[in-house]
């Protein structure tokens, strides 16, 4: 049975008209990085879905538990939620969200008319870490890497340990997709902060290069760091990601 829920941490939908945006959170973190984004796509007229990835917002143990398939399936639920009620749909995620919206642009083509992801990683560039990870002498948990903020005074709402279980997940889907780059062929934007301490900020030109869509465009973000969606840039990626879906919705 699934444990409670943190407060802040819980799943999120706007009905509006008949064009869906499926928000997503990323890698330990919760719906609450990404809920601005998503109230500001609703004001819009867009229906939007915000759903909890599997594990993530109750424990670190529930996590440990989770898989990258839990994640994926997480998310084609929310997916599947907006196909029936809209005509199209377009997916966004922030950081392991924005991989995840690659992978779902790659694996669901009949369903996807764009994707957006913001400081998505398909590599950390991190040998100290896959080192680790791998090793049969792994800890249980490693520290987090929330909160990397510019903005002065806004937290995120994520764990404080990433469980290596979930490390070893993280990585495999980071691996398919990186895979699956090519077989993304619907419009892309791709917003990537110049200063990132997280994930390396060239995966936004990798992206750009690998992507097989004919319309894909990378977008720097100047005045944030990992969570773009919480720093100050939010108001230019929720403007960015609303031309973009008016362009190509159709």
């Amino acid at each position: 049975m699934s444990e409670r829920v943190m407060e802040g941490a819980e799943p999120f939908r706007f009905e509006g008209g008949d064009v869906g945006v499926l928000v997503s959170h990323g890698f330990t973190g919760t719906t609450q990085s990404v809920r601005p984004l998503g109230e500001a796509l609703a004001r819009e007229g867009f229906t939007v879905e915000g759903p909890r990835l599997a594990g993530h917002g109750t424990s670190v143990s529930e996590m440990a538990r989770s898989t990258a398939q839990d994640w994926i399936s997480s998310l084609e639920e929310g997916l599947a939620w907006l196909e029936e009620r809209t005509r199209t749909v377009f997916v966004c995620g922030l950081s392991m969200g924005g991989t995840l919206s690659l992978y779902l642009g790659a694996t669901h083509p009949e369903v996807v008319r764009g994707v957006i992801p913001i400081n998505g990683c398909v590599f950390l560039g991190n040998p100290e870490l896959a080192r680790i990870v791998l090793s049969p002498d792994a800890p249980p948990t490693l520290p987090g890497v929330g909160s990397d903020i510019k903005k002065a005074g806004v937290e995120e709402l994520v764990y404080d340990e990433m469980p290596v279980p979930a490390m070893k997940e993280l990585m495999a889907l980071m691996r398919a997709t990186d895979d699956l780059l090519p077989e993304v062929r619907c419009p892309a934007l791709i917003l990537q902060s110049t200063e990132d301490h997280v994930v390396p900020p060239d995966n936004g030109p990798y992206f750009l290069e690998k992507v097989g869509s004919e319309h894909k465009e990378l977008v720097r973000l100047e005045d944030s760091y990992h969570v773009a969606t919480l720093d100050n840039d939010a108001p230019r990626i929720a403007e960015l990601a609303v031309g973009f879906i008016r362009e190509h919705g159709g």
